[in-house]
């Protein structure tokens, strides 16, 4: 089966800052430019027109977040029409409600892990839809998940109890933290990594700092230990412009690599 990847550069459902829009060229320069080879930590050689197939960045004409949505899902509905899994590179996390419809779309509901420092799970954040803050939200309210697993969460409000509770999400916060929920993954499975589930002093180049999370050891330990099929992933909110030294540019390549050999 082919693998994909698409470069998905559109930030402006961010709260705070922008900047992840940068993301997707500067994490594949990383291949080059970065001090790392493309063997994964098992032995496995990732490399570009062999291992997967990249499909370069979409291009947004508009800003506008409805326009940004309908084109990501489009975008993705025909990359995946064939049968592909698709590894997506954002951008802020908004641009997994279109990618994951997109998935459900073709394949029915799917069973979701959301790797993350925040729980994105408002109702109305900001009068935005399809803000970065709410895109499980959007998925649960339309049916668009069997599960959604939740790990690394370290930010949630009374209200995002509430809509975890509402829709069942099994939430794993940050100081709960063990390994006990890889068992009751289930297929089809969706990864949906937000790189500020790391604590920021193992990946500065995010928007959010938010102390308490994951060593890149525990979330790569994550990786490793997941035996189910992945049908599909992204992999988002990392921020060049917060980088020091392309540090966390080389731990989103390293990601990048270990996602892909996962779809394999």
């Amino acid at each position: 089966m082919k693998i994909k990847v698409l470069g998905i550069p559109f930030d402006s459902n961010s709260s705070f800052l922008r900047g992840p829009y940068l993301a997707p060229a500067r994490i594949r320069l990383m291949a080059t430019e970065g001090s790392a080879n493309n063997y994964t930590e098992e032995g496995k050689e990732i490399i570009a027109g062999q291992d997967y197939q990249d499909l370069g960045d979409l291009s947004f004409s508009s800003q506008d977040p409805q326009k940004a949505y309908e084109q990501i899902k489009s975008a993705v509905s025909e990359a995946i029409a064939d049968g592909s899994k698709l590894l997506s590179l954002g951008g802020d996390h908004s641009i997994a409600y279109p990618v994951i419809e997109a998935y459900a779309l073709k394949y029915g509901p799917l069973h979701a892990l959301q790797l993350d420092a925040h729980g994105d799970l408002y109702e109305n954040f900001g009068d935005n839809p399809y803000s970065h803050a709410s895109p499980f939200a959007r998925l649960l309210e339309k049916g668009l998940l069997k599960s959604l697993t939740q790990v690394g969460i370290r930010t949630l409000t009374q209200h995002q109890r509430e809509q975890a509770a509402k829709y069942k999400v099994n939430i794993i916060e940050m100081k709960d933290f063990t390994m006990d929920f890889i068992s009751a993954l289930e297929r089809p499975l969706y990864i949906s990594l937000d790189i500020d589930v790391l604590d920021p002093a193992f990946a500065p180049g995010i928007s959010h700092y938010e102390p308490g999370g994951m060593s890149s050891r525990q979330l790569l330990d994550i990786l490793l230990a997941i035996k189910l099929p992945i049908i599909g992933a992204d992999l988002v909110e990392y921020n060049p412009i917060r980088d020091y030294h392309d540090m966390t540019a080389m731990v989103a390549f390293k990601l990048m690599k270990e996602l892909i050999a996962k779809m394999k």
